[in-house]
């Protein structure tokens, strides 16, 4: 019979080697999946897995779509490493959006130089993002309201608030009624990078790994930040105030979350839609948890699920799937992984059953 016993101590190899197994594991449920709905497998796999990386236009789509997902997840992985669970970065991400949209529309056509218009876009994204990430510390801090709750229902508050936006004050007035704002124009576009759509979002977001990397583990407030969230009582004792490190990560995190809302509609998207983020916040919690709450390895796991959003893409035009496959294949992934890292506190044996049990 086979069980599960548990380890003297948690296995350091399994720590690493368990979200590879859950990669592994996604990859056969996929093609068990495709399978039962009567596609090809091999070729269904080669669409999430090879196509969109077999060319450098595929490899420039992949870093547009690594880079909200990767500063989104920067941010929780600070937060996570802190004790707070904020699960609100997609409502940040959309307020930094919306912040962002709403002075680039004000500045076109104003006359200001476009490097000063767009500098002051994306610091009015990351402005927002704070303060859609600062009304859950306060929360928190005011009235010890649980930041999981809060930071999980301001998303629906920011989603309205977005719907609102563009079918309200923000809405083009040629736009056939659709919810969106007009375009904005070229001199208030990030730049692109080498005749692809990539623009510097992806640049922001490396740099943001390698500075978080900097403040956990090379400076005193990045040690602060963690000992308050292995230890608690530990930080107390030390004079660590739990209360400033709520604040410093919330807010921290909603600025890199609104960065990834000013980028995207700064981007090749250029304007406030309904559906400006296909649930890149949601999706970065599973980044942050597959890159063990480690930045550099947030680079990595944010490329992964860049790939499960660009092949959903391709399966939808090749084999017909709908466009939920990829939030399937991160569902997957995100429990295989939860499974998978038992491994590393329980190791697997075999024990002979009792006679007469």
């Amino acid at each position: 019979m086979i069980a599960l016993q548990l380890r003297a101590s948690p296995s350091p190899h399994w720590r690493w080697l368990s979200p590879l197994l859950a990669l592994a594991v996604t990859a056969a449920v996929g093609a068990l999946l495709l399978f039962l709905l009567g596609k090809p497998v091999a070729q269904g796999l080669a669409v999430f897995f090879w196509e969109p990386l077999k060319n450098l236009r595929g490899v420039a789509e992949l870093g547009l779509k690594m880079a909200p997902l990767l500063l989104c997840a920067l941010g929780l992985s600070l937060c996570f490493r802190a004790n707070v669970f904020n699960i609100g970065a997609e409502g940040q991400l959309l307020a930094g959006a919306m912040t962002a949209a709403a002075l680039a529309l004000h500045l076109d056509g104003q006359g200001l130089p476009s490097a000063l218009a767009l500098a002051l876009s994306l610091a009015a994204g990351m402005a927002g993002g704070m303060l859609w990430a600062g009304l859950t510390a306060f929360l928190r801090d005011w009235g010890r309201a649980n930041e999981i709750l809060v930071s999980l229902m301001l998303v629906y508050v920011a989603q309205l608030l977005l719907g609102w936006l563009v079918n309200g004050p923000l809405r083009d007035p040629a736009g056939y009624n659709f919810p969106q704002s007009k375009m904005l124009s070229d001199a208030l576009l990030l730049p692109v990078l080498g005749g692809s759509r990539l623009h510097p979002g992806i640049l922001f977001a490396l740099l943001a790994a390698i500075l978080v990397w900097l403040a956990l583990f090379k400076t005193w407030l990045g040690f602060r930040w963690q000992v308050g969230g292995l230890a608690p009582q530990a930080a107390k004792f030390a004079g660590f105030s739990a209360r400033a490190s709520l604040w410093q990560v919330m807010l921290l995190s909603g600025a890199l979350a609104g960065l990834a809302g000013a980028c995207e509609v700064l981007g090749p998207v250029g304007q406030l839609n309904a559906a400006i983020s296909p649930g890149y916040g949601f999706s970065a919690i599973i980044v942050a948890w597959v890159a063990r709450l480690h930045p550099l390895g947030c680079v990595l796991a944010s490329a992964l699920l860049a790939l499960f959003y660009l092949g959903g893409e391709l399966a939808q035009l090749r084999l017909g799937l709908p466009n939920a496959i990829s939030a399937v294949f991160q569902g997957v992934l995100l429990c295989a992984l939860l499974a998978c890292d038992s491994l590393i506190r329980y190791e697997i044996v075999w024990r002979s059953r009792v006679k007469g049990a």
